[in-house]
């Protein structure tokens, strides 16, 4: 573990590589698990701002859920989270012709009608960031689903940081990625 401001960084993040093989794995990340999607607190209320504009690319399913439940849910700890469809799937995700996972709010944002490309954990995803009090831990995720991203990574030479470079900067700020970019290459000396 390193420290960058205020957060507090796993070295899997530098040493471990990755890149997502939607392929392989048709996007097991958002139909497997038992919770949903990890929520800040601004995003519960983007969620609700723009599902008019997201409703029309979900499936039926995803609409009787989020009827049902919200456009996020409260844990019983507290925190904010997509709601799922039965305890499975995330409530947004749809599916293509090749029946791999997508995101409804991905789509809608691909298609220019919200500005908001998704939320911050799934951007982020394998990383995990869970906040403290005085800081914010920064971790790699690891689950048997993304052996295959794993491998991908591995031959293509991608760490983690990297492949969620856009998602980090997105969470912490250019120049907080450009610390991690510095540590990193410190680190691979």
């Amino acid at each position: 573990m390193f420290q960058l401001g205020k957060t507090i960084v796993s070295e899997d993040i530098i040493e471990k590589d990755f890149v997502c093989n939607l392929s392989a794995c048709k996007g097991a990340c958002c139909i497997d698990g038992d919770a949903g999607a990890p929520l800040d607190k601004e995003e519960v209320k983007i969620l609700e701002d723009i599902y008019p504009k997201v409703k029309p690319f979900l499936r039926k399913e995803g609409i009787a859920a989020i009827d049902a439940q919200g456009t996020s849910i409260t844990t019983d700890f507290g925190d904010f989270e997509t709601p799922l469809i039965n305890g499975a799937d995330c409530a947004y995700v749809i599916f293509d012709e090749k029946k791999t996972a997508l995101c409804a709010i991905e789509e809608a944002y691909n298609q220019g009608e919200i500005s908001w490309k998704k939320p911050v954990s799934c951007h982020l995803y394998p990383i995990r960031v869970k906040e403290y009090t005085e800081f914010s831990g920064v971790n790699y995720d690891k689950w048997e689903i993304c052996d295959d991203a794993c491998a991908l990574g591995k031959e293509l030479q991608v760490p983690i940081y990297k492949f969620v470079k856009e998602a980090l900067i997105r969470k912490f700020g250019e120049d907080w990625y450009a610390e991690l970019e510095k540590v990193a290459e410190t680190y691979n000396r």
